[in-house]
């Protein structure tokens, strides 16, 4: 398989054919699993240690592996990602009875420093979804694309994954696949609904529409479905056009629709749904961002939440007490 960037592996093929049919997971998905596999194979044949492959693997293999990534400078997040797939394979392997054991479970994860999301402002949402010139086709499909991103939350992949028959504009909802191809229908605002129907108007009455692909829902300059890397290059360009200084990636997006969501206080079940997140620990980190807003706007605030107390309030009150007495 592709993914595995020419590795050649009946056991390694055999698991991502399983993730990609058994386990229904996204082709996105399947390839990072592929590439961080082959990866560790790569590492296995410059050390001269692929023969009898995945058989003859040790949990100090592994740890070799791993102070081969860590020489390289590779983040510890990528390394325990890779470590995480590894996990996974043998997982695969010992219910096959392939092996006997998993090494992968003898081995530490690299601990990873939780990073909260980046989010814009309402009001930089505003000024970029404002920036597109919506006056010819290009633009008219950009501007619904943006608006889509922060009205529904979604992810790129689920973007570019729309077809016209997911896009229901008079009931304002729209159906998209996430991860594992799971589906789910969220509700789309009317300045998104107005963006999307402006768009469609123009593509039915573009002289090309003839060879264009009839199924998709966004389409490049030759009428074939989007992808991935066209959204975020689409997207930087805009960045830059409305003045914004931090990093925007679409997923600044997605963080930004359920910071401001918690802001305006929808519930964080609601969020997790609106998400697709399949546990609420992975919503909950939205909740760190908006309790620090809460703490700062207090520092801010407050005549009496100076955070550095005076050398006279250093001293415990009962001890102060007690030299009065």
């Amino acid at each position: 398989m592709s993914t595995l960037s020419g590795v050649q592996n009946e056991h390694l093929n055999a698991f991502l054919h399983y993730l990609q049919i058994e386990r229904n997971m996204s082709e996105h998905t399947v390839r990072s699993y592929g590439v961080d596999l082959a990866q560790f194979y790569s590492f296995l044949v410059e050390q001269g240690q692929e023969s009898d492959f995945p058989c003859t693997v040790s949990h100090q293999t592994i740890r070799s592996f791993l102070a081969w990534m860590d020489e390289r400078n590779i983040s510890r997040q990528t390394s325990a990602r890779k470590i995480a797939a590894l996990r996974s394979f043998y997982k695969f392997l010992m219910k096959r009875s392939i092996v006997s054991q998993n090494p992968a479970l003898m081995i530490h994860t690299p601990k990873i420093d939780k990073k909260l999301p980046t989010f814009l402002t309402i009001e930089q949402v505003e000024s970029l979804l404002a920036t597109p010139d919506a006056t010819g086709f290009a633009g008219a499909r950009d501007k619904a694309i943006l608006e889509l991103l922060y009205s529904a939350g979604m992810r790129t992949f689920e973007l570019v994954g729309l077809n016209h028959e997911d896009v229901d504009l008079a009931r304002q909802i729209i159906r998209m696949r996430g991860k594992g191809k799971k589906e789910r229908v969220n509700p789309i605002g009317s300045y998104a609904v107005a963006a999307i129907r402006l768009y469609m108007d123009m593509k039915r009455l573009h002289p090309d529409r003839s060879r264009f692909d009839a199924k998709a829902l966004f389409l490049n300059l030759r009428g074939q479905r989007l992808t991935t890397r066209s959204i975020r290059r689409m997207l930087a360009e805009y960045v830059t056009l409305a003045g914004l200084s931090h990093e925007v990636t679409p997923h600044t997006l997605r963080h930004s629709f359920a910071t401001h969501l918690l802001q305006r206080g929808a519930d964080l079940r609601v969020v997790q749904e609106l998400l697709g997140h399949e546990n609420i620990s992975t919503t909950q980190i939205y909740t760190h961002i908006t309790a620090s807003e809460v703490q700062e706007a207090y520092e801010n605030a407050h005549p009496r939440a100076e955070t550095t107390l005076e050398a006279d309030f250093t001293t415990p009150v009962a001890s102060q007490m007690v030299k009065t007495a």
